[in-house]
């Protein structure tokens, strides 16, 4: 069963289009790797995901009983999150604020789902540690672990290793893979590493000027669009 369905969707900025006629569906429990140059509209995408973009053409529709709040969306890392002035704690319930039945003070549901984010994440042990403190690789798996309170069923990755070191990308990507083959959950995830595409994806939507190629990653990896094709995968 489909949970996300994006048919012919153009995607822009005022009148400057900088995407146009995506099509591709997300299946339960798949993992969709979004790859392309720079300028190709992957990130604009992420967020008509999210609901905070409209297309300007063509519709994003949610089935399996899918909602919004059922999305789970961890950003692109820059500079200004790394000092966040709170415990690792506070970071990750903060994810429950997305919730339909979050309430100004964290309930029981709230601080349970938290308590849950931190142990799959494998930081129940930083749970009181400034969140400034960590690495970086430790911050984005605190961010991680808050992507999961907002929710449980899909999670859209924005480049989730950039920035990192070669063993913090390699524990980011263990998580992924767990998180996608262990728990179920469905995953969307921008990336410019080919190596993760073949690892972890079960469908590729490869994003250029036109057309967009949507396929299984075995077919990725045959096409023209897969860059090392000659060395095979």
């Amino acid at each position: 069963m489909s949970q996300i369905i994006c048919r012919d969707v153009s995607l822009g900025y005022g009148g400057q289009t900088v995407c146009e006629h995506v099509s591709f569906s997300l299946e339960a429990g798949a993992c969709l790797c979004i790859v392309g140059d720079n300028g190709s509209g992957k990130s604009t995408l992420m967020r008509a995901l999210l609901n905070l973009k409209v297309p300007q053409a063509g519709e994003i529709l949610f089935s399996d009983g899918i909602r919004q709040s059922d999305i789970g969306y961890l950003p692109q890392q820059n500079d200004s999150q790394k000092d966040f002035p709170a415990c690792v704690w506070e970071v990750v319930l903060s994810g429950c604020v997305m919730k339909p039945s979050f309430r100004i003070f964290a309930d029981r549901e709230s601080k349970q789902t938290a308590e849950r984010a931190l142990e799959q994440m494998g930081l129940s042990a930083f749970k009181r540690r400034p969140f400034r403190s960590l690495s970086g690789g430790q911050q984005q798996r605190v961010r991680l672990a808050r992507a999961l309170c907002a929710a449980q069923k899909i999670l859209v990755l924005d480049e989730p290793t950039s920035g990192l070191d070669p063993q913090a990308t390699e524990e980011m990507y263990d998580t992924v893979r767990r998180l996608h083959r262990e728990l179920g959950v469905s995953v969307v995830m921008v990336t410019h590493d080919l190596s993760a595409v073949v690892d972890l994806a079960t469908c590729v939507l490869h994003m250029s000027k036109s057309p967009h190629f949507y396929a299984t990653v075995e077919e990725y990896c045959q096409s023209e669009d897969f860059p090392h094709k000659k060395e095979g995968c």
